[in-house]
């Protein structure tokens, strides 16, 4: 039998595979999780596969169905606009107290994180660039030092790494953040204000673009 610990860990694997799977787009919007095969194609028992996929809906990605079965999540250009609205007020402020409180340390970190996005885009490596690129602002969050905001960014989390995979110029992005850690480096707030807009703006319309070219 397997103790609690193992049976957590089967969890989080399987729900940290299916995350990814949905944000990369490996797994469509509107297909289907079934239980079963998911149990079969990933080896485990139908019990993590039913908490993780509760545990996706809770972060928004995931959408149940009655029994055993669920769906991955179809934004539609409503949800898209919300997610663009939140991020952009989100944004402004986290950015804005990053440029403030940012530490030497803080900045080693980002930049490990640019550095690796920017080769990821480079090379064409669309998965990894996006997840850095991702990663990024997750890493800008720390930076602001704001354990409320923090918390806010954890429910979020999943919603934004999916909106900020919406887009296909990996070296645009990746050139957008290279700009964003100069301005925040140099604690130019009008700069990284300025950034911020353009980079939200970037996003909406890259978004809107991958979502005309599906269709």
């Amino acid at each position: 039998m397997a103790t609690d610990s193992s049976s957590g860990s089967e969890v989080a694997r399987v729900t940290t595979r299916l995350r990814d799977d949905i944000v990369d787009g490996v797994r469509a919007p509107g297909s289907r999780l079934v239980e079963r095969d998911l149990a079969a194609e990933l080896d485990v028992s139908r019990v993590p596969v039913r908490d993780a996929l509760r545990t996706l809906a809770g972060e928004g990605l995931v959408t149940m169905r009655p029994r055993t079965w669920a769906i991955v999540r179809e934004f539609t250009p409503g949800d898209v606009a919300d997610l663009i609205e939140v991020r952009s007020a989100f944004e402004t402020l986290t950015f804005a107290l990053a440029t403030q409180r940012r530490t030497s340390a803080g900045l080693a970190r980002l930049r490990t994180v640019l550095d690796a996005e920017l080769a990821a885009a480079a090379g064409g490596d669309a998965v990894t660039a996006r997840r850095r690129a991702a990663d990024f602002h997750e890493t800008v969050t720390e930076l602001a030092a704001n354990d409320l905001l923090s918390e806010l960014e954890l429910t979020l989390r999943s919603r934004m790494r999916w909106l900020l995979s919406q887009h296909d110029d990996l070296l645009r992005i990746a050139r957008e953040h290279e700009a964003l850690y100069d301005a925040i480096a140099d604690r130019d707030a009008a700069a990284v204000d300025a950034l911020v807009r353009t980079h939200v703006e970037t996003g909406r319309a890259a978004a809107a673009s991958r979502r005309e070219s599906s269709r």
